[in-house]
């Protein structure tokens, strides 16, 4: 019998104390860099979009690999990736942490829009504000001296 599952995760993660340091120069760069990191994990990027000091991926998870070591795996390979291309000299590496909330897929498009629309979003609120929505919006209650 064949097992099944379907996971789309939203995954958001922010550079050292959010500084901006990630040029758009290098967005697209960085966006190819990631898709190779999912398609050798077998799983399936649906959008990543980001600013200069945060990155937001839809992806689906697959079933042989863990929430936890998926994100360390992109962080880690970003992370080395970003310094030996040299496009980002004020970038020091990732923040500790990431939020990851999932979605159902009727709910695709409308995450999908939301990712796409970062730079568009950015312009009304900032980071922080949209960290905290996200979190309230999915019911986690944070403690505000481990977010930022």
């Amino acid at each position: 019998m064949n097992s099944y599952r379907q996971i789309l995760y939203h995954i958001v993660f922010c550079t050292y104390n959010h500084e901006n340091a990630l040029p758009e120069t290098m967005h697209e760069d960085l966006y190819r860099y990631i898709w190779g990191i999912v398609k050798k994990r077998n799983c399936v990027l649906y959008r990543v979009n980001s600013t200069e000091n945060h990155i937001h991926i839809l992806s689906d998870l697959h079933s042989s690999i863990s929430l936890a070591d998926y994100i360390k795996e992109i962080k880690t390979a970003t992370n080395r990736w970003i310094k030996e291309s040299r496009q980002c000299p004020s970038f020091i590496s990732w923040a500790d942490g990431y939020c990851a909330l999932t979605y159902t897929y009727r709910d695709k498009e409308m995450i999908l829009n939301y990712i796409k629309n970062q730079k568009e979003h950015h312009k009304k609120t900032n980071f922080e504000d949209e960290y905290k929505a996200l979190l309230k919006e999915f019911g986690i209650e944070a403690d505000e001296k481990y977010i930022f």
